[in-house]
């Protein structure tokens, strides 16, 4: 055929009647098939329970919760603990779900099924949070069970919503209790550190105790003590030593046999000598105390003479040089054992005056280290503190999840027994049946024609001649022809019976019983 030619509305309705019954057949077939479907897909069944999630009842100024995520976010987190291996198959077991399949499908394969018939469908309100300037805010979710027998759906998702609320008070519970136990557990370790560093400040005070910045003043007024001592005893040593030096004087004199205190050549007596020394001693009381080196010199001397005049009218047997020697030896002894004494002193208050000097030295070190320990012992101190105040609000947290005073999800509406499927939807099936059965027959007749078709018409043949026919033959019809066309009608009539017939059942079915959508119809026309 010329590609110039375009068909008519004739060739068009040529066409159908030519191809009549194989379009009736096609449509009928596919119809037919596609309300077969439409019938015989099993229903599915919905049971679904809402659940809300209700804010915590005591103010969050007052009481801060230890879980501070987005509602949706624990819906997720608890979909995935509740929707594992273990407890997926321990529903199925428990309720017999995929009878069909389980001898067919692998346990996994069975999982699948089973997520793939739970639906959760979250309910948002738009709220003007601080924390959320924008978006959508978790107030409910929707929980769903598809399943092919409603009884079954409905406790499955009973089950599920069941699982549902005893994860979350799980979770939230666990959080709060690994919170406080995580709190507790620092705490315990920044005490441990803090007595440590107690201890190492108490060691370092003792080991530097007179270093110390508190105790400088201390050291310095001892280190002044100290020297007013030991300037005392270096004048009472040069006192002791001229002291020694002439009774060492009078030793040699006493032993050359010449007097002391006379230049006569005559030897005193004990008992003048002690008159002497007691008029020294009268004479210097006068001008200095009895502490001085002078006036204990002479005290000395005179204890002495009274003994050695005792003991020599006692014994009547030594001379009096003699005695004088003894006397003096006896004086010479004592004083070398001052000096000895005072020398003693003055050492040791060297010793110490040293050694104040060096902590004094040491004292800008010893400040730098105690402060160190210092300053870590309230860096400490301070975490400590913090810690601890965060494990009181953990344990108000714990205490507010286990009184279920905080945030928590509550029934709002149990899942109830479907009473209807949700799907297949057999309506929008029979009607995108009815629309594929023309598109079917129309493709199926446009292909033949394309494929088989001739020359038809007396446009067409003039299209491909260029020329008028002379005359034209009308088509003659044989009586076979005739009663082919006939058996042909007549199928067809049997075929739009038929589907009348199956529309009829899948209406009455389906959609409203015939009786009451009849009467519907007479009364909306009457």
């Amino acid at each position: 055929m010329s590609s110039e030619y375009q068909l008519s509305l004739n060739d068009y309705i040529s066409i159908l009647r030519r191809r009549a019954g194989l379009l009736a057949a096609t449509f009928a077939g596919i119809f037919t098939l596609a309300v077969a479907i439409a019938l015989l897909v099993p229903p599915v069944y919905q049971s679904t329970g809402t659940i809300m999630v209700e804010s915590q009842q005591i103010s969050a100024d007052l009481v801060q919760s230890a879980v501070t995520t987005y509602a949706e976010e624990r819906i997720e987190v608890i979909r995935q603990r509740v929707m594992t291996r273990e407890n997926l198959l321990r529903i199925i077991d428990k309720y017999g779900l995929f009878k069909d399949s389980r001898t067919s499908y692998t346990p996994s394969e069975l999982i699948d099924e089973m997520r793939a018939s739970i639906v959760i469908e979250l309910l948002n309100v738009n709220a003007n949070m601080p924390s959320r300037p924008k978006g959508n805010a978790t107030i409910a979710f929707k929980l769903s069970f598809e399943h092919r027998d409603p009884v079954l759906a409905h406790r499955a998702a009973n089950e599920l919503v069941t699982l549902f609320l005893d994860e979350n008070v799980k979770v939230r519970t666990e959080r709060a209790v690994q919170t406080t136990e995580f709190l507790t557990q620092e705490a315990d370790k920044l005490k441990i550190d803090l007595e440590n560093l107690e201890n190492q400040i108490a060691t370092y005070k003792q080991e530097h105790g007179n270093v110390l910045p508190e105790n400088m003043s201390v050291s310095m007024n001892a280190m002044q003590r100290i020297e007013s001592e030991l300037r005392e005893v270096e004048r009472d040593y040069k006192s002791a030593q001229e002291e020694l030096r002439f009774l060492d004087v009078e030793l040699s004199s006493a032993k050359a046999g010449i007097g002391a205190g006379q230049g006569t050549g005559v030897a005193l007596s004990p008992a003048q000598e002690l008159d002497r020394a007691r008029s020294e001693y009268a004479r210097l009381t006068s001008t200095y105390t009895e502490n001085h080196p002078d006036v204990r010199a002479v005290k000395r001397k005179i204890e002495q003479l009274e003994s050695k005049a005792g003991a020599s009218e006692g014994s009547g047997v030594r001379t009096t040089g003699d005695l004088m020697v003894a006397k003096v030896e006896a004086k010479m002894a004592s004083a070398k054992a001052r000096v000895a004494s005072l020398g003693q002193q003055q050492g040791a208050l060297r010793q110490r005056l040293n050694t104040l000097e060096k902590d004094i030295i040491k004292a800008p070190q010893v400040e730098r280290g105690l402060s160190t320990l210092m300053r870590d012992h309230q860096n400490a101190q301070k975490k400590y503190e913090e810690i601890r105040a965060k494990q009181m609000t953990a344990q108000v947290s714990e205490n507010l999840e286990g009184d279920k005073k905080a945030e928590r999800f509550s029934m709002l509406e149990p899942p109830v027994l479907p009473d209807k499927p949700i799907k297949p939807n057999r309506k929008k099936m029979i009607a995108l049946g009815f629309f594929l059965a023309i598109a079917g027959a129309a493709g199926l007749a446009m292909v033949l024609e394309s494929m088989y078709g001739g020359v038809r018409g007396v446009e067409a043949l003039e299209a491909i001649i260029n020329r008028r026919p002379m005359a034209i033959i009308p088509y003659i019809s044989l009586d076979a022809e005739e009663r082919k066309r006939k058996a042909l009608i007549k199928k067809i009539l049997i075929g739009l019976a038929v589907a009348v017939v199956a529309s009829l059942v899948a209406v009455h079915f389906l959609y409203l019983p015939l009786d009451i959508l009849l009467m519907k119809i007479l009364a909306r026309l009457s």
